[in-house]
C-alpha cells in the first residue's frame, strides 16, 4: 500500500504514524494485528493532531465514542431542501465522497469497517445498511425491522402490503392507498429499527400506485378517456418523485428515506429482494441460510408465481455470497501481515463461494414443469415496468446493485468502466448504503490482493487468483453463467411484449436484434473485468468455449494405471500432476486438455511435406495461432508470446479427424492434382476416419512433385504451414477423484480409449487399428512406443464446472448414478465425496452400471468396500456376459450369479421400484431423489427408456403420465446429464430440407414435432425440449427458423456435450439457396422472402406463450395440456383476477390490434409490396399503365372497417375492467373468458395461415427456377406476379380476421352464474350513461366510416397509389430519439411505453424495413419518376411528398380499393415438387461427379510398414526420425535450403484461388441505413378510421 493512499498518512502530511521510529526502520517497526493503527492496535504516531483528539484523552477511546453515531448521521445531517435539490445540475453530488466514508468508518482496512459496523449497526437500526462477519450484507435477523415496523404507527403501510395482492387482483389498488391516513415517517412515529421495514413497504406502495396510473385499462384500446382521480392531497411538493402519488405514502417515504441517507427516495434492487423476505427456518445456515428453498416473499405485489420466484431467486443470487466479505476482510488482513499462507487459505474459500453462486441463477426457471421457479419471460415484464424509477433523476433499479458484483470489481482491482453497464455500475455504487459503500472503498484503495500476489510470485496464489478470475467473471463463472440467463429470458420477453431493452440495444448494430445488443454490452463488461488479467481481448467470451483459452495451467502425466482386469486397458486410471499449480476442483467438475499428437502422426505430416530437417524452425503464424503464442506466455506469466516451430505445430495442431474444411485445403493446394483427395471428398460422410498425415501420405504418391513443391514451399517463412494446420481444440474429461487437501497435488481421469478403424481409402483391403487424438495421447496402445516413451512435455490443462451436473445441497437427498463404462468417471468423486463428509450418515448413494464383461468393471475393489459397509448399492448389468453380479441387500455384498446377457434398461426396469420412487418429486409423494446420467448417446437413450418404462409399471397409467413425471424431474433440476463428445460421421446424402418445411415444424400445437435449424442442419428437437436446461421456451421460441446466431451467442457450437446431442436428433441438411446465376434482382427478393418468412414464425411462436396461457386456463382453477403446470391466471382466491387475467388479455389484444399485426402487416410487408410492384412495373411495356393488387388499401380498409370498430369497442370494454371501482367485472365473468378464448384462437389461426402462405411463395422460388424461359427478367416477372397474389391473400385473411372476431360480445349474461343479475346490471349501466333513453345511440359505431363504399371499390390500383402509402408511412416515422445515457433513462423510457405498443423484436424488424425502403427508394429514384407521375424535376424526397401530398387534395383522391380475391395457381404444388426433385438430382450430380483412381503400386506395403509396431526408441528426435524413415517421403527436387530466418512482421502471401467452405451460408438482411430514415418507426403508419357524426364522436383508438 502506498503511503498516499492511506487515510491516516494523508491526514497527517504524508506521513505514515507506523512508518518510522526513532532508531528503528520501517521494516523492524511493530506491525499490528491487522497492520495499521485504523485496527485499533497501538502504534506510534501523532494520532491526536491526526483527528484533532485533545491531549491527555485516550485516542482509541475517542475515535470509539465518536462513532457510536451513524455514517448517515455524521455525514448526511445538512441534506438540501426540495427545491435546492430541484436546482441541482448533478444530483449525484448529494452523495459523500468514498475518502470521506473511509475517514467516518475508521478507514482501511475492510475489517474495520465490518468492525464498527456491527458496533453500531444493532443499536442504531443498521441505518448505514447491513454489514457482518457472520451474514455479510444480508440483515442477520430478517423478521426485526419488519417486527419494530408492525409495532408502530407505521403498521398501516405494511398491513397494506400484505392485502396489496388482492387490490391488484380486484383492480383497487389506487383507492386503498388513497383511504390511508397521513402518518409521519419521523423518528417518534417509525423507530429506527423499523427504517429498513418502512422504506422497501412505501416504496412498494409507491411504485405499484404510479404502475396502476399508467396502467388503468386506457392505455390500450379505448372508448372513454376518463381516468380515476383520487380525492386525497398528493405529495407534489416533496419532489418530481413523488408527483401525482397521496400524501399518505409520499410523505412518510421522503421522511424515511432522508432517514436512511438517501436524498431522493427511490426503490433498491435489493429493497424489493433481498429485505422483502422472510426465513423459513433461520437454523438452516448451509451453505447460507438465505437461500430459495428456505425463504418467502414477505410483501408481494401482484401475488403470482412469476414475481416470487423472480424475486426469490434475485435474493438467493445476493444471499450466496453471504460468507464473501469476511473472506476479503481476511484476504486483506493477510495481505497487509504478509502471511502467504493464511492469505492461500482465504483466497480458496472464496473461490469456492465464487464457485457456488451461479447455482443461484437456476432457481430462476423458464421452465412450466418447475414448480415455484417458474418465471415465463412475458410475465416477468410486468415486473420490470413496476419498478422503473419514480423520476429521471433516480437511480435504476438494477442487478448492478447487488454487493457481489460491486466487491468483487474492486476485490479484482477493476479500473476500466467504459462500457455502458461499467458507467452504470459505478454511478450506482455512490447510491449504495454507507457500510456497504465504505467497506467496496476500503478493498478499491488499499491493500491490493492483485498486486501482492503478483509481487509475491507464489505460483499457488497465482494459480488461485486465476481461479478467482475464472469464477467471478469467466465464461462458465458467475458473470458468463449471468449472460446466459438474461439472453434467454430477454429473448423471450422481447419477442413477446417487452417493448424496449435494456441499455443500447439496437444502437450499435441495426442488425442486431435488441437481446443480442444486450448480450454484447454484457460481453463488454466482462472483458473490461478481465483485462488486467488476460490482457486485450479480441473475441467475445462466449468464443472461447471449447478452445484453448479454457486451458491456464501446466501439468504433465505422472502415470497409467489398470482400473479393471482387462489386458488391452482400454480404460485406464490417467492421474496428472497439479504441484505449484493452484488448481482446486469440486466432484463433478471436468478437466480440460489439450492434447498432443502421437508423434507417429507428426512423422507422417513431416515426412511428406519434408520438414524432417525443420522442426526447430519458427513458423510465421496467422491470427489465431499469435493468439494460442500470446496464450502460451500468458500462462507461463511471460508478457511476451511464446515462439512456435515446426514441431510446435505439429505437436499442438489439428491432425484429425478429417474435416471437410481440411480436405478442401489440400484439394485447393494442390490445384486438384490428387486422386486420392478427390476421392475423399466425394465421400458420403464427414469427418473421414483418418488423420492428415495418411491423406498426405497417400496424396504425396499421386500428385507431381512440380505441384507438390509449389504448394509447400520451404523456401520461404513456412506461413502456409500454420494456415494448413489449425489450432487443436482441448478435450474435457470427468475427474474422477475427490481430494480434501486445500490444494490437491494430483487429479485423477478415467479414461476409455476411442479406436476406430482407418478409412479403407487409407487402408485399402487392411484393418487398421487407430486411437483418437486426446484418449489416444492420454491412454495410448498398450506397450505401443507412445506408452513407453516418458512423457517430458507440458500440456495445457483446465478446470470447467458443468452447472447441470453437480450434487446436491441436501447432504441426506438419495442420490442414483446411472453410467456405462467409462461413465462410472465423474461418479468416483460423487460417492468419494459424499461418503467422506458426511460421516456415514449421507443419504442413499445408487450405482447402476452397465458394461460389456466382468474384466471391464473398473474400480470394483473399490466399490466392494463401500458396498461391504452397507455404504453403497451396486447394481450391475453385463451385454456380452453371463457372470452376473446381484446386490444382495441382507448381507450388503456383491454375490456371483449366472443370467443372460443384459443392457443397462433392463437393469433398470428389474429395479423400477426404487427408481420410479426416485423420479417422482416429494409433492407426488415419492422420494425427490437426483438422478445423475453419465455416457455416450446410447447410454443416455438406453437408461431414459428403462426409466420411462420404470414410471409407467409403476407410478403410471398412460406414457403422457410418465412423460409428466420424468419431465418434473428435469425441470426442478433432478436429473442431470454428462454426455460424452462421440464423434459420429452425419450422413450427406439425405434429401434437404427446404426452409418451408422448417417453417412448418414449430410444434406450439400438441402432438406435433419441433425442429430447429442450425449451421445447416435440421433437428427434430421435440423430444429434448423438455429436458433442455435452460427451459423450453427458450427453443420453442426459436423453433422453425435457424437460429444458428443464438446458438452461437450460448456457447453450444463449441459445447462438445450439445455437439453429441444434436447427433441424437439430426434430420437432414438445410436446402441451400437456389443459384440464381447472374440476377441479383431474384437474389434480392429471395433474403426479402425467406426475411419475412421468419418474421411470421417467430410472430406465430412468440405469440403463443401467452395465446395458450389464456386459453389454458378457465374460471374453475382447472389448466389444459398446453401449458401444464401453469398457474390460473384468471381466478385468485375464487374471484376474477383482474390484476393478472383481465390485464394480461388486454395488453395482449390491443397490442395486436393497435399495432396491427405490425410484424406482419407493418413496414416489413410494405417493403416487399414497393419492391415487387417496383419490378412488375419496370417490367411492364413501355407506355403501358401497370394495374397492381391493392394490398395495402385491403390492410387499411380491414383496420378501419366496421368489424374493425366493434372489435376495438369489446377489447375497450375489458379495460374498462382492469381499475374497475364498481366490480361490474363480476357480471361479466364469463363473458369475458369465453371472448379471451375465442379472440386467441382467431389470433393464432390468423397467424398460421399467414405462416402457410408465406410458405407458399418461398415454395415459388424453386418452382420458377425450373420454368424453360429465355431471360431471367421473365423469371422476375412471373414470380413478383405470384408473390403479389400471396400478398393479397394475406390480406384478405387479415378482413376475415377482424369479420370473425366481430360476431363475439363480451357482454355475454346468459353465459354468466346470475343471468338476471347481470343483465339487470347491463340495463343500470345503460340508464347511468344516457344510452337506454337513446335508441340511436347504437348507431355511433357505424357512423360514417372512413372507407370506401364497396360500390366505388376499383380492382385496382396503378403505381402511383403504391408509392403514395409507401412514402406516407415513412413520412410518419417518429424522429429518433436521443441515446440514452443512463440505465434510469431507460427504465424510465419501459415504464412511459404501454405495454400495448409493438414489441421490440417487431420494432427492430420494421426499423429495417424502414431503412431498407428508404435506401430502395433512393437508389432507384430515377426509374420510379419514370415509372411514375411523379414530377421529374430533380426535387428532394421532401419536396417529392409534399408534391404528391398536394396533388391528392386538389383531385379529391379517395384511398384505393382492394381488388377481389384471386384463388391460388393451379399447379403450383406439383411444380414446385418437380423442380425440387429437379434440383436436388442436379446438386447430386455435381458432388459425386468426381475422378476415381487406384491407388499407386507399393503405397499399400508403405503402410504396412507404419503400422508395424517400432522398437521403442530411446528419445523423441530418435522416434520421430525412426519414424519418418519408413514413411513416404517428398521428393526434392532441389538443395535444402539454409535455414530460414522467420520474421514474425514477414507479410503473409495471399494465393488466389483458394477454394472456400461449401457449407451453404445463412440468409441475413439487411437493409442500408439512410440518415434521413433512422429514426424508431410508428407502427401506426397506415390510413386510420374517424368516427364522426354531428354529435360528438365517440374515441376509439386506431387499430394501426
Amino acid at each position: 500500500m502506498s503511503r498516499p493512499s492511506c487515510p491516516v498518512s494523508a491526514a497527517t502530511g504524508g506521513q505514515c504514524p507506523a512508518g518510522s521510529v526513532a532508531g528503528r526502520s520501517r521494516a523492524s517497526s511493530r506491525v499490528g494485528p491487522r497492520g495499521c493503527t485504523f485496527s485499533g492496535y497501538c502504534q506510534p504516531g501523532d494520532i491526536h493532531a491526526a483527528f484533532d483528539i485533545p491531549r491527555g484523552v485516550d485516542a482509541e477511546e475517542w475515535l470509539r465514542m465518536r462513532e457510536r453515531k451513524t455514517i448517515n448521521d455524521l455525514l448526511y445531517q445538512d441534506v438540501p431542501s426540495v427545491k435546492e435539490i430541484g436546482r441541482m445540475k448533478n444530483i449525484d453530488l448529494l452523495n459523500a465522497d468514498d475518502h470521506d466514508l473511509l475517514a467516518v468508518a475508521l478507514g482501511a482496512p475492510a475489517r474495520q469497517v465490518m468492525i464498527r459496523a456491527e458496533e453500531i449497526g444493532p443499536a442504531t437500526g443498521w441505518k448505514d445498511g447491513y454489514l457482518s462477519v457472520e451474514h455479510g450484507f444480508c440483515p442477520p435477523d430478517y423478521n426485526e425491522s419488519p417486527g419494530a415496523l408492525a409495532n408502530s404507527p407505521g403498521r398501516i403501510w405494511s398491513d397494506l402490503c400484505e392485502r396489496m395482492p388482492g387490490c391488484v387482483a380486484r383492480g383497487r389498488v389506487r383507492e386503498s392507498v388513497a383511504a390511508l391516513p397521513i402518518v409521519p415517517g419521523t423518528a417518534d412515529t417509525v423507530p429506527d429499527r423499523a427504517l429498513w421495514a418502512a422504506v422497501v413497504a412505501l416504496g412498494m406502495l409507491c411504485s405499484i400506485y404510479r404502475y396502476e396510473d399508467k396502467n388503468d385499462g386506457h392505455e390500450g384500446v379505448a372508448v372513454s378517456s376518463t381516468k380515476y382521480t383520487p380525492d386525497c392531497e398528493m405529495g407534489d411538493d416533496l419532489g418530481e418523485e413523488l408527483i401525482g402519488i397521496p400524501r399518505s405514502i409520499a410523505l412518510p417515504y421522503w421522511q424515511v428515506s432522508r432517514r436512511l441517507g438517501r436524498a431522493i427516495p427511490h426503490l433498491t434492487f435489493f429493497d424489493q429482494s433481498s429485505f422483502n423476505m422472510k426465513l423459513k427456518d433461520p437454523t438452516s445456515t448451509f451453505p447460507y441460510v438465505g437461500r430459495f428453498d428456505n425463504m418467502e416473499m414477505r410483501w408481494p405485489v401482484f401475488g403470482e408465481r412469476t414475481e416470487m420466484a423472480f424475486q426469490k431467486g434475485c435474493a438467493d443470487t445476493s444471499a450466496s455470497f453471504q460468507h464473501g466479505p469476511d473472506a476479503i476482510a481476511s484476504c486483506q488482513e493477510h495481505v497487509m501481515n504478509r502471511n502467504i499462507e493464511g492469505l492461500l487459505r482465504e483466497m480458496v474459500r472464496l473461490k469456492e463461494i465464487l464457485e457456488r453462486m451461479p447455482n443461484a441463477f437456476h432457481s430462476i426457471n423458464t421452465n412450466p414443469n418447475s414448480g415455484e421457479n417458474y418465471v415465463p419471460g412475458h410475465q416477468w415484464v410486468r415486473w420490470g415496468k413496476f419498478s422503473a424509477p419514480l423520476s429521471k433523476r433516480c437511480p435504476a433499479s438494477s442487478g448492478l446493485q447487488f454487493p457481489p458484483f460491486l466487491v468483487m470489481d474492486a476485490f479484482l482491482g477493476r479500473r476500466k468502466y467504459e462500457s455502458f453497464l461499467g458507467a452504470e455500475g459505478l454511478h450506482l455504487r455512490a447510491w449504495l448504503p454507507s457500510n456497504l459503500r465504505a467497506f467496496i472503498a476500503a478493498i478499491d484503495y488499499h491493500y491490493s490482493i492483485p498486486e501482492f500476489v503478483r509481487a509475491s510470485g507464489d505460483p499457488r496464489l497465482m494459480g488461485v487468483l486465476d481461479g478467482i478470475v475464472e469464477a467471478y467473471t469467466g465464461e462458465r463463472g458467475f458473470m458468463g453463467t449471468h449472460r446466459y440467463k438474461v439472453f434467454g429470458i430477454l429473448e423471450i420477453a422481447s419477442k413477446t411484449g417487452r417493448t424496449e431493452t435494456n441499455g443500447l440495444s439496437g444502437d450499435a448494430d441495426p442488425n442486431g436484434k435488441p437481446w443480442e445488443e444486450t448480450h454484447k454490452q454484457f460481453s463488454e463488461a466482462m472483458k473490461e473485468r478481465l483485462e488486467p488479467f488476460r490482457g486485450n481481448i479480441t473475441v467475445e467470451p462466449h468464443e472461447m468455449r471449447g478452445t484453448f483459452e479454457e486451458c491456464r495451467y501446466r501439468s504433465r502425466v505422472l502415470s497409467r494405471a489398470y482400473v479393471d482386469t482387462d489386458s488391452n486397458r482400454s480404460i485406464a486410471m490417467v492421474t496428472l500432476d497439479l504441484q505449484n499449480t493452484g488448481v482446486t476442483f469440486q466432484p463433478g467438475d471436468r478437466l480440460a486438455i489439450m492434447p498432443l499428437n502421437s508423434w507417429a502422426e507428426c512423422a507422417k505430416v513431416a515426412a511428406a511435406l519434408g520438414l524432417g530437417d525443420f522442426l526447430d524452425y519458427r513458423v510465421s503464424l496467422n491470427a489465431k495461432w499469435q493468439r494460442f503464442a500470446q496464450h502460451l506466455g500468458a500462462v507461463s506469466h511471460s508478457s511476451a508470446p511464446a515462439h512456435l516451430t515446426v514441431k510446435d505445430i505439429l505437436r499442438r495442431g489439428h491432425l484429425a479427424p478429417i474435416t471437410k474444411e481440411l480436405a478442401l485445403k489440400i484439394h485447393d493446394l494442390l490445384r486438384a492434382s490428387s486422386s486420392t483427395v478427390v476421392k475423399v471428398l466425394a465421400t458420403e460422410e464427414w469427418p473421414i476416419r483418418g488423420s492428415l498425415g495418411d491423406l498426405l501420405q497417400s496424396a504425396v504418391a499421386d500428385t507431381n512433385p512440380h505441384i507438390w513443391d509449389r504448394a509447400f514451399d520451404l523456401a520461404g517463412d513456412m506461413e502456409w504451414l500454420a494456415d494448413l494446420i489449425p489450432v487443436e481444440i482441448p478435450r474435457t474429461y470427468s475427474i474422477s477423484t475427490h481430494s480434501q487437501e486445500l490444494l490437491p497435488s494430483t487429479v485423477d481421469l478415467t479414461i476409455s480409449r476411442a479406436e476406430y478403424d482407418l478409412c479403407a481409402t487409407f487402408a485399402g483391403e487392411e484393418k487398421v487399428r487407430c486411437a483418437g487424438v486426446g484418449s489416444g495421447f492420454l491412454n495410448p496402445f498398450v506397450s505401443s512406443g507412445e506408452d513407453m516413451m516418458e512423457d517430458e512435455e507440458d500440456i495445457l490443462i483446465g478446470v470447467s464446472r458443468p452447472l447441470n451436473f453437480q450434487l446436491p445441497i441436501d447432504r441426506a437427498a438419495p442420490c442414483a448414478y446411472f453410467a456405462g463404462g467409462s461413465g462410472i468417471a465423474p461418479f468416483r468423486s460423487f460417492w468419494q465425496a459424499r461418503l467422506a463428509s458426511h460421516n456415514n450418515a449421507a443419504g442413499r448413494d445408487l450405482l447402476y452400471l452397465g458394461v460389456q464383461s466382468r474384466e471391464k468393471f473398473c474400480y470394483e475393489e473399490e466399490l466392494r468396500d463401500y458396498v461391504d459397509a452397507g455404504l453403497m448399492e451396486v447394481h450391475l448389468a453385463f451385454s456380452r456376459d453371463s457372470r452376473g453380479l446381484v446386490y444382495d441387500r441382507r448381507t450388503h455384498d456383491l454375490v456371483e450369479k449366472e443370467m443372460p446377457p443384459r443392457y443397462i434398461d433392463n437393469l433398470i426396469v428389474e429395479q423400477g421400484a426404487v427408481i420410479s420412487e426416485l423420479v417422482m418429486s416429494k409433492k407426488q409423494g415419492g422420494l425427490g431423489g437426483y438422478l445423475y446420467v453419465c455416457g455416450s448417446v446410447a447410454v443416455f437413450d438406453s437408461v431414459m427408456n428403462g426409466i420411462r418404462k420404470a414410471v409407467y409399471n409403476h407410478c403410471s397409467a398412460t406414457m403422457e403420465t410418465t412423460d409428466m413425471i420424468v419431465n418434473r424431474a428435469f425441470a426442478e433440476r433432478r436429473f442431470m446429464l454428462d454426455v460424452f463428445m462421440t464423434p459420429k460421421p452425419l450422413p450427406c446424402n439425405l434429401p434437404t430440407i427446404p426452409l418451408s418445411q422448417l417453417a412448418r415444424h414449430t410444434g406450439h400445437r400438441p402432438d406435433t414435432r419441433m425442429w430447429i435449424g442450425v449451421h445447416g442442419s435440421v433437428y427434430d428437437v421435440t423430444d429434448f425440449t423438455p429436458m433442455h436446461p435452460g427451459g423450453t421456451f427458450i427453443i420453442k421460441s426459436n423453433a422453425g427458423v435457424d437460429c444458428s446466431k443464438s446458438f452461437d451467442n450460448l456457447a453450444h457450437t463449441n459445447n462438445p456435450e450439445v455437439s453429441s446431442l444434436l447427433t441424437k436428433y439430426f434430420v437432414g441438411q438445410l436446402t441451400p439457396k437456389p443459384d440464381f446465376h447472374n440476377s441479383p434482382e431474384l437474389g434480392d427478393l429471395y433474403e426479402l422472402w425467406s426475411a419475412y418468412l421468419r418474421t411470421t414464425v417467430e410472430t406465430l411462436v412468440a405469440h403463443q406463450f401467452e395465446m395458450y396461457e389464456i386459453m389454458g386456463a378457465s374460471d374453475d382453477g382447472t389448466s389444459d395440456k398446453y401449458l401444464r403446470g401453469s398457474e390460473n391466471i384468471w381466478s385468485r382466491e375464487h374471484l376474477v383476477n383482474i390484476g393478472l387475467g383481465v390485464r394480461m388479455f388486454y395488453d395482449y389484444q390491443s397490442r395486436l390490434l393497435q399495432g396491427g399485426f405490425s410484424a406482419l402487416f407493418g413496414p416489413k410487408l410494405q417493403e416487399l409490396v414497393l419492391k415487387l410492384s417496383f419490378a412488375l412495373a419496370d417490367a411492364s411495356a413501355s407506355g403501358t399503365e401497370m394495374r397492381l393488387p391493392d394490398i395495402l388499401g385491403i390492410i387499411a380498409r380491414a383496420k378501419t372497417s366496421p368489424d374493425a370498430v366493434v372489435t376495438s369497442q369489446q377489447v375497450s370494454l375489458v379495460g374498462q375492467f382492469v381499475c374497475d371501482t364498481s366490480s361490474n367485472v363480476r357480471f361479466a365473468e364469463r363473458g369475458i373468458f369465453r371472448y379471451a378464448t375465442k379472440s386467441v384462437e382467431m389470433d393464432i389461426e390468423l397467424l398460421e395461415d399467414i405462416r402457410e402462405e408465406a410458405c407458399h411463395g418461398m415454395d415459388a422460388f424453386d418452382s420458377v427456377m425450373a420454368m424453360d424461359v429465355r431471360s431471367d427478367s421473365q423469371r422476375i416477372t412471373v414470380l413478383a406476379a405470384f408473390l403479389m397474389q400471396t400478398l393479397e391473400r394475406m390480406a384478405k385473411r387479415l378482413e376475415v380476421f377482424y369479420t370473425k372476431l366481430a360476431q363475439y360480445k363480451v357482454y355475454e349474461p346468459s353465459l354468466e352464474r346470475n343471468p338476471a343479475r347481470s343483465r339487470w346490471q347491463l340495463v343500470r349501466r345503460r340508464v347511468r350513461d344516457g344510452s337506454f333513453f337513446i335508441l340511436t345511440q347504437q348507431a355511433v359505431l357505424g357512423a360514417a366510416p372512413a372507407y370506401v363504399a364497396a360500390h366505388n371499390r376499383g380492382s385496382s390500383v396503378d403505381f402511383d397509389g403504391v408509392m403514395n402509402r409507401i412514402q406516407a408511412t415513412i413520412r410518419g416515422a417518429p424522429r429518433p430519439s436521443p441515446t440514452p445515457t443512463r440505465l434510469n433513462a431507460v427504465h424510465l423510457a419501459r415504464a412511459a411505453t404501454p405495454p400495448t405498443d409493438t414489441s421490440a423484436m417487431a420494432t427492430h424488424e420494421n426499423n429495417k424495413s424502414m431503412r431498407a425502403m428508404s435506401a430502395f427508394i433512393d437508389k432507384n429514384m430515377g426509374s420510379i419518376r419514370r415509372l411514375s407521375r411523379m414530377p421529374s424535376v430533380p426535387l428532394t424526397f421532401e419536396e417529392i411528398c409534399e408534391a404528391v401530398e398536394q396533388q391528392d387534395m386538389l383531385h379529391g383522391r379517395r384511398p384505393p380499393s382492394p381488388p377481389s380475391s384471386h384463388g391460388s395457381v393451379n399447379g403450383t404444388g406439383s411444380s414446385r415438387a418437380t423442380s425440387l426433385e429437379r434440383l436436388m438430382a442436379a446438386q447430386n450430380g455435381r458432388v459425386l461427379n468426381t475422378r476415381t483412381s487406384s491407388p499407386m503400386p507399393g503405397r499399400m506395403a508403405s503402410r504396412q510398414g507404419i503400422r508395424s509396431p517400432p522398437t521403442p526408441p530411446l528419445d523423441h528426435a530418435a522416434a520421430l526420425g525412426s519414424m519418418m524413415g519408413k514413411l513416404n517421403v517428398r521428393s526434392r527436387g532441389g538443395p535444402v535450403p539454409a535455414s530460414p530466418a522467420i520474421s514474425a512482421a514477414s507479410e503473409r502471401m495471399v494465393r488466389p484461388g483458394r477454394s472456400m467452405s461449401m457449407r451453404p451460408l445463412p440468409v441475413n438482411v439487411s437493409g442500408s441505413s439512410s440518415p434521413a430514415h433512422g429514426a424508431k418507426l410508428s407502427t401506426s403508419s397506415l390510413r386510420t378510421f374517424k368516427l364522426g357524426s354531428e354529435r360528438p364522436a365517440v374515441k376509439v383508438a386506431p387499430t394501426f
